[in-house]
C-alpha cells in the first residue's frame, strides 16, 4: 500500500507516523511545499519574541529524522500542483529543480491546512506588511525586525496569533497597537470576559483599537500608514496581519471534491472525502461542533493531530471515528492565562439555547496557603437539558487544569449540576477542598433548584437608583471604601442580621460582594427572613473589570492615533 500525504505539519505528520506504527510495509510519501515538516506552529510567536532562541527547536522532526526512524519519504520544497482521482496520481513540482512529475497513490491524505487571510485592499503587498503562518514567515519577520531597527508595529486582528504576537513583540521592546474589527479581542470569549484581556494588554502598554475596520496601507517615509474606515491613521515601522485563516483547498476544489463552509473540505467521521481513497484532516476540513452539532471550522493543533491518527487507523483497516471539535484552547497573556472550551453565551443565545451563565471568582488554591490568586470562571449551560455549553476562565495559576476538567465534562456529556460531584485532587498549594469547578457546580445547583436568583452586569447598570429597590454591598467597609457600584449601601455580611431594620422587606434586594460568595450567603440569610433577594454573579471584581472596559471603549482614539 502506498500512501501519499499532501502537507507535513500537524495532521499530515501525525497520520504518517501512525500509519508506520500500524503497517511496517506501507510506502509513505509526504510532500511539503515549505522547507520544514512537523514543525511547532504554535511556538512560532515565541521565537519572534526570543522566548525560544534556538531555531532548531521549532521543528519536531526533520525529513532525515522521519526517514531514519519511520522510513517515511518526506520531501520538502515539493508543491503538489493537482490531484487526479481518476488516475490516482498527484502532479508535483520540485521547487528547487523545477522538475514536474506524477506520483501514484493507493490512499491520499490532504493535510493542506489553512492560509493566512489576505483581503484585497490597497498596500496589502507592501514589503513591511507580514503574515505569520509557517517557519519561513517567522524567520522573515524576525530578520526584518533586526535588520531594519523596527520600533513599532501594528497587529491587525485580535485572535490567538494576533495576541500572542502582540505580547511577544511588546516583550522585545516594540511599541504595539492591535487593531480589531470586532468589539473585543478573542472571539471565543464573551465581551464581559474579554474585559480582563483588554485590561491586561493595556496594563502592559499595548494600545487597542476595537470596532475598527482597516481599509488599506500606504508607505510613507519608510514606514507603513494603516488607514481605517473611520478616518484614523496609524503609522508604524511594520504591520502584521493576523485576521484569521482560510482553508487552503484549491487542490480539493479543482479535483471536484465536495466542499463546505468557506470552501473547506467535507469529510465524514472517518475523515473520508467525497472521493474514494482520498482523506482530509486539519485546518482544511469542515467539522462538527461537538456541543451544538453544527458544521464549523476549528483551526487548532489538537484536533488536527487526532484527525491524523484517526485517518491512519482507517487506512490501515481500523474503524476509528472523529466525533467533533469543541474548540478547547488556552493562551498565555503576559502574566495571565486565558482559556475556553465549547461555545460562549453570546453564541449559545444566537443558536436559540435557553441558557444561563454562572460567574465566580475563586482563588487558585486554598486561601490560607501563600500565593493564591483569583481567577474568574464563566460556565454557560442550557436550563432545559442542563447540558454544559461552554466555559471561559481568566486568571493566573490553575486556569489550564480547570478548563481541562470542564472540557472533559462536556465530552462526557455530564450535566452542569454534576460538576459539583467531581472528586478532584486537593492539597493546599494546588486547590481547595471545594475546587473552583465544584464551586461552579454548586452555584448551578442553587440556580436550578431556585435557592439562588442572580443578576448580571447589564441588569445591575439598569437597576433604578430611586429607592424602589434596595442595593446592598456585603463586603467589609475597607473593601467598600476602595470602590463600589453606584447606589449600593454597605452592610457587611457578618452584621447583616443586626441591620434587618435598615433593609425594607417590601422592596427587591440586590446584593453584591467581592467574588459572589458573601453576597450568596447574605441572600440565604435574607431570603429565609422574608426578603426577595437576588445575588450579583461574579462579584465586584468582575463588575469593576467590565465597567472599566466600558469606560475605556468611550475613549475615541488611543494616544498616538491621528484623525485624517
Amino acid at each position: 500500500m502506498k500512501v501519499v500525504i499532501v502537507g507535513g505539519v500537524a495532521g499530515g505528520a501525525s497520520a504518517a507516523a501512525r500509519i508506520r506504527r500500524l503497517d511496517e510495509k506501507a510506502e509513505i510519501v509526504i510532500f511539503e511545499k515549505s522547507g520544514f515538516v512537523s514543525y511547532a506552529n504554535c511556538g512560532l510567536p515565541y521565537y519572534v519574541g526570543d522566548v525560544i532562541t534556538d531555531e532548531d527547536k521549532l521543528t519536531v522532526q526533520t525529513p532525515t529524522g522521519l526517514n531514519k526512524r519511520f522510513r517515511i519519504d518526506a520531501r520538502v520544497h515539493h508543491e503538489v500542483l493537482s490531484v487526479n482521482p481518476q488516475s490516482k496520481t498527484v502532479t508535483v513540482k520540485n521547487i528547487e529543480s523545477d522538475v514536474i512529475f506524477d506520483e501514484k497513490y493507493d490512499k491520499l491524505i490532504l493535510a493542506t491546512g489553512a492560509k493566512s487571510s489576505k483581503p484585497n485592499m490597497p498596500g496589502i503587498d507592501l514589503p513591511n506588511v507580514f503574515a505569520l503562518r509557517n517557519v519561513e514567515d517567522t524567520l522573515k519577520i524576525k530578520k526584518y525586525i533586526h535588520e531594519n531597527g523596527v520600533k513599532s508595529v501594528s497587529v491587525i486582528g485580535g485572535g490567538f496569533i494576533g495576541i500572542e504576537m502582540a505580547e511577544n513583540l511588546k516583550n522585545t521592546g516594540l511599541d504595539v497597537t492591535i487593531i480589531e474589527y470586532a468589539d473585543h479581542l478573542m472571539a471565543p470569549l464573551d465581551k464581559d470576559m474579554a474585559s480582563y484581556v483588554h485590561a491586561e494588554m493595556r496594563a502592559h502598554g499595548v494600545k487597542l483599537m476595537l470596532n475598527t475596520a482597516v481599509v488599506g496601507f500606504e508607505e510613507k517615509d519608510g514606514k507603513t500608514v494603516t488607514h481605517t474606515k473611520d478616518g484614523v491613521s496609524v503609522t508604524n515601522d511594520m504591520v502584521l496581519l493576523a485576521i484569521g485563516v482560510t482553508p487552503d483547498t484549491r487542490l480539493a476544489k479543482e479535483a471536484g471534491l465536495k466542499l463546505g463552509i468557506r470552501d473547506s473540505i467535507i469529510v465524514n467521521d472517518k475523515m473520508e472525502t467525497s472521493e474514494k481513497d482520498i482523506y482530509a484532516v486539519g485546518d482544511a476540513i469542515q467539522v462538527k461542533n461537538f456541543v451544538t452539532q453544527n458544521d464549523t471550522l476549528i483551526s487548532l493543533a489538537g484536533p488536527a493531530n487526532k484527525q491524523g491518527r484517526i485517518v491512519a487507523d482507517n487506512i490501515c483497516g481500523g474503524d476509528s471515528h472523529y466525533n467533533g471539535s469543541q474548540g478547547s484552547s488556552v493562551l498565555k497573556l503576559f502574566d495571565r492565562t486565558v482559556a475556553s472550551t465549547g461555545v460562549n453565551e453570546a453564541t449559545a443565545r444566537k443558536l436559540g439555547y435557553n441558557c444561563e451563565s454562572v460567574i465566580l471568582s475563586p482563588a487558585s488554591h486554598a486561601s490560607y496557603y501563600p500565593g493564591g490568586k483569583a481567577m474568574t470562571i464563566k460556565v454557560t449551560f442550557d436550563k432545559d437539558s442542563l447540558q454544559i455549553l461552554g466555559a471561559q476562565i481568566v486568571g493566573f495559576d490553575g486556569v489550564d487544569k480547570r478548563i481541562d476538567v470542564i472540557a472533559t465534562a462536556i465530552r462526557a456529556k455530564m450535566k452542569a449540576t454534576e460538576l459539583a460531584e467531581l472528586e478532584l485532587a486537593y492539597a493546599p498549594p494546588y486547590s481547595s477542598a471545594k475546587d473552583p469547578v465544584n464551586m461552579a457546580g454548586f452555584i448551578i445547583e442553587n440556580v436550578v433548584s431556585g435557592k439562588l436568583k442572580q443578576f448580571g452586569f447589564d441588569t445591575c447598570k439598569s437597576l433604578p437608583r430611586d429607592g424602589s429597590v434596595f442595593l446592598l454591598d456585603a463586603r467589609m467597609p475597607k473593601e467598600y471604601a476602595g470602590g463600589c457600584a453606584e447606589g449600593f449601601v454597605n452592610i457587611p455580611l457578618d452584621s447583616i442580621r443586626e441591620h434587618f431594620d435598615e433593609i425594607p422587606k417590601n422592596k427587591p434586594v440586590y446584593v453584591m460582594c467581592q467574588s459572589g460568595l458573601r453576597s450568596y450567603l447574605a441572600c440565604r440569610i435574607l431570603s429565609q427572613n422574608g426578603y426577595d433577594c437576588c445575588n450579583f454573579t461574579g462579584g465586584y471584581g468582575y463588575y469593576r473589570s467590565v465597567l472599566k472596559e466600558e469606560q475605556s471603549a468611550m475613549e475615541v482614539y488611543p494616544c498616538g492615533m491621528e484623525k485624517a
